[in-house]
């Protein structure tokens, strides 16, 4: 009987061990998931999204944040024209028919007028609300119960209470730009960069999100400020495995993305596909589709299509696409009207 009675413990224990570690679980073994690989291979859409000729003259759409959620799609951007930026939400259920879907302007929410650029999307579990990061001038946030009621978003709170003295004493003549938050099992990390060589990261409790930031410390830092500029992301994409994408400009002028990958948001960061002759992406490791050919020599600022939409930001390592922003090659004149429009990439050689 005694016999029986710990074969019975034994077997309960191991299938205990074995739900918690299963697929759904979070504790799944790193062994299970697959391993990104070293060098990434894309093939390209044409222009999927861009500016529409609706009466508010804007030159283009920029900086999209995506999330798949309840059988939809939902981007946010940054509108361009001459006068600023401000940010715009639009949603369509398949990328065919992304160009017709309608603009909802943002700035006749909450959020209100003024520079409002770089928007990033997720859905904070802790507070049941959808969030949404952007900057305009600070970096600030808005939530919302609704993601599909743009009118909803409340008005702009900043995380700082100024622009923190590191980035001052860092930035040179470059601009503090493009903020991202990404959660763990302990604490919200905010990511921000400066246009001259530095990636921040700030930090808090994930019981206090989103107050008591703290001051920013150096994630990252490269000698020459091209090599990293702006848009970072950063994925969780297994237990204590993280990607980071930040954008680059190559020394052709055009703009591509290089990667690295950590066991824990803080880093330290590893290379993974870190430079321009093996980048995350660049046009010239895209093949892009349709007759027309490579649209745009940019691989842009963008995210992952995720489909996980909470604040740890999870993707899976198998068959990434990158919505991204892209300019047609001829295009000139101020920074600001070029017509940037949107594309998606679509990894080909996943490992799974």
């Amino acid at each position: 009987m005694y016999y029986k009675m710990l074969q019975f413990i034994l077997l309960a224990t191991a299938v205990a061990a074995a739900a918690i570690s299963g697929p759904s679980a979070n504790s799944i073994s790193s062994r299970q998931i697959p391993s990104l690989p070293d060098t990434f291979e894309w093939s390209s859409s044409g222009v999927l999204v861009s500016a529409k000729d609706d009466g508010r003259n804007i030159s283009g759409i920029k900086d999209p944040s995506i999330i798949y959620h309840n059988a939809a799609y939902h981007v946010f951007a940054s509108t361009a024209q001459a006068s600023g930026y401000s940010l715009v939400y639009f949603t369509f259920t398949d990328f065919a028919h992304a160009n017709n879907a309608t603009f909802h302007y943002l700035d006749q929410s909450a959020i209100g007028t003024g520079y409002r650029a770089a928007p990033q999307i997720f859905f904070f579990e802790p507070h049941n609300l959808w969030y949404l990061i952007y900057q305009n001038g600070n970096a600030a946030y808005s939530t919302n119960t609704d993601i599909s009621d743009p009118s909803a978003w409340t008005a702009p709170t900043d995380f700082y209470t100024g622009t923190p003295a590191i980035v001052t004493a860092n930035i040179g003549d470059g601009y503090w730009v493009d903020m991202w938050v990404i959660c763990d099992a302990a604490a919200c990390h905010l990511f921000s960069s400066d246009d001259n060589g530095h990636l921040y990261r700030s930090q808090t409790r994930l019981s206090a999100f989103p107050a008591n930031m703290s001051e920013p410390v150096i994630a990252l830092a490269d000698t020459n400020k091209y090599a990293l500029f702006e848009a970072s992301n950063v994925y969780s994409y297994g237990p204590e495995q993280y990607l980071l994408l930040v954008e680059a400009i190559g020394s052709d002028g055009n703009r591509y993305f290089r990667s690295w990958n950590a066991s824990a948001i803080e880093g330290p960061w590893t290379g993974l596909a870190d430079s321009e002759a093996d980048p995350f992406a660049r046009s010239s490791d895209v093949v892009f589709d349709g007759a027309g050919g490579a649209w745009t020599r940019s691989i842009s600022h963008g995210e992952v299509v995720r489909t996980d939409v909470d604040q740890r930001l999870g993707i899976s390592p198998c068959g990434l696409r990158y919505l991204y922003q892209g300019l047609n090659p001829n295009a000139t004149g101020d920074y600001n009207s070029l017509p940037w429009m949107l594309g998606l990439l679509t990894q080909t050689n996943s490992a799974c």
